[in-house]
């Protein structure tokens, strides 16, 4: 045990908690500071007249990664939590009438590409290829390395520029696959985390076989019940979480990092702070008051940011057994409206959607006879398309209902027992996120791996990112394997202290 060496972690999102457990189980004492009532960060819970909402993450994918974090104890995970694997992974619908069920078996996807273009077939075969030698790289041997100098990033150049990295996944899926719309089910993963296909690196195509790999799970119970888990297991561990507890400003002393003042303006010394809080809001009002900082402040501002998300909690009288847990309806656009969403100066009056329906796979999020949804649209940030969400909320919100009730759900609105909403307004105030964004900076290839936000800051030797704003990035796997990056600097960096 490192008795005596403490640590603080602010915002207990799927980052923060992952950082805390390494932390913990290495021996030194942390504190998670969580600003909400509950932890999840995005990964919140909402509960309403018997339904549980998920708020954020709903695709589970490499579990082996949550694994680790009991097993570094001597814990396993099923003893905690239930992963349930899905098939179909998602259901892709078109106004056309067009569906695909992406799936992970090989032989029912390509009678399905078959069915819809048969030249397909072979270059689909050679697209998971490339997927694969793609996952190999970017993810099994970067994704939990930390890039902390230009050098680490030379290092893999190589390799990145061998694997095309600097083009799009749509123009490497486009390479591959002929079809339209098959272009469209195979490049349209990198929204998960909040890039657009059409400028996205190239690495992103590893989704596919990270899928492919070990498959899109749900958690039973929803996200929040894996979220609960982890929370549970740091506990046990001996970790603290404060709950309620909103963090004023990161404290430096001698050039360092030592500690936080909370919101009642108390100070808590620590020998090292991890930041699970968005990275603008981190340096920006975190670290307001140390002008060392201020490079990095105006470098920030400066980056490009993913989308913002609009996302309708419903809950139904009645039961829909023919959906799929996963559906994503594809508008009339996509390229334009990507653009539009990405860099346009105003919301689209077209969208996508993707929709989850947990309550097929686990009827207890729902009460008994009814279902539980959540459609997200993609919408651009604050900082692109400046709109008053609490005036235009109401009415697109309707707009999604509306479209979901004609082509997926019939009968919704009679059917509807309740419904909220969760705007780019929101992600702002209650997360913190720089312009509303969803999922911090865009996954760009040169805003990735040594471009990003570093895991360690270097001018301000305590001070500690993780999450998707540093690296890898967004999605479940990649702030879990932020935390594993982070972490191993701060044990390595307080044991030689």
């Amino acid at each position: 045990m490192n008795s005596g060496q403490t640590a603080a972690v602010i915002g207990a999102g799927f980052g923060g908690l992952a950082a805390a457990i390494r932390l913990q189980s290495a021996g030194f004492q942390t504190v998670i500071f969580e600003k909400r009532a509950r932890p999840g960060g995005r990964a919140y819970v909402y509960e309403d007249q018997g339904f549980t909402f998920d708020a954020g993450p709903t695709v589970i994918t490499a579990p082996n990664c949550l694994e680790e974090l009991f097993a570094l104890s001597g814990r396993a995970m099923q003893d905690y939590v239930r992963l349930i694997r899905l098939d179909p992974m998602y259901r892709l619908r078109w106004q056309d009438g067009y569906q695909l069920d992406y799936t992970g078996d090989l032989d029912r996807m390509c009678s399905q590409i078959a069915a819809k273009n048969p030249d397909d077939v072979a270059g689909y075969r050679k697209f998971l290829d490339y997927a694969d030698a793609v996952f190999e790289e970017g993810y099994i041997n970067l994704a939990d390395k930390p890039f902390l100098d230009i050098w680490s990033m030379v290092r893999v150049a190589p390799q990145l520029i061998g694997l095309q990295s600097y083009r799009s996944v749509y123009a490497m899926v486009a390479r591959y696959i002929k079809d339209p719309q098959l272009r469209q089910a195979f490049s349209y993963h990198t929204l998960l985390v909040g890039g657009n296909p059409f400028s996205a690196s190239a690495i992103y195509a590893l989704i596919h076989a990270l899928e492919r790999r070990w498959g899109v799970h749900y958690a039973s119970g929803g996200t929040g019940a894996l979220v609960a888990a982890l929370a549970t297991l740091f506990e046990e561990l001996g970790g603290e979480i404060r709950l309620n507890s909103p963090v004023d400003c990161i404290l430096t002393g001698n050039g360092r990092v030592t500690g936080i003042r909370d919101a009642e303006g108390i100070d808590h010394e620590f020998d090292a702070v991890i930041s699970n809080a968005d990275v603008v809001h981190t340096y920006q009002s975190l670290l307001r008051d140390v002008p060392q900082l201020d490079s990095v402040r105006a470098g920030l501002l400066k980056k490009s940011y993913s989308v913002s998300l609009f996302v309708v909690y419903f809950g139904l009288r009645g039961e829909y057994p023919d959906l799929a847990h996963h559906t994503v309806l594809f508008g009339p656009r996509y390229k334009g409206l990507l653009k539009d969403i990405f860099a346009g100066d105003k919301l689209p009056d077209d969208f996508s959607l993707y929709l989850h329906a947990p309550s097929n796979t686990d009827p207890g999020v729902a009460p008994a006879g009814c279902s539980a949804f959540y459609a997200l649209s993609p919408v651009p940030h604050l900082g692109n398309a400046k709109v008053d969400w609490s005036v235009t909320g109401p009415g697109y919100r309707d707009k999604i209902l509306a479209r979901l009730e004609r082509e997926l759900i019939p009968g919704l609105r009679e059917n509807l027992v309740t419904c909220s909403i969760f705007t780019p307004g929101d992600f702002a105030t209650e997360l913190n996120a720089w312009h509303g964004s969803a999922f911090s900076l865009e996954p760009l290839l040169t805003q990735s791996a040594w471009f990003r936000t570093h895991n360690r800051d270097k001018r301000l030797p305590g001070l500690y990112f993780v999450g998707a704003g540093t690296h890898p990035g967004a999605g479940v796997p990649g702030v879990i394997n932020s935390a594993k990056a982070t972490a191993g600097l701060v044990i390595a960096d307080l044991e030689r202290a």
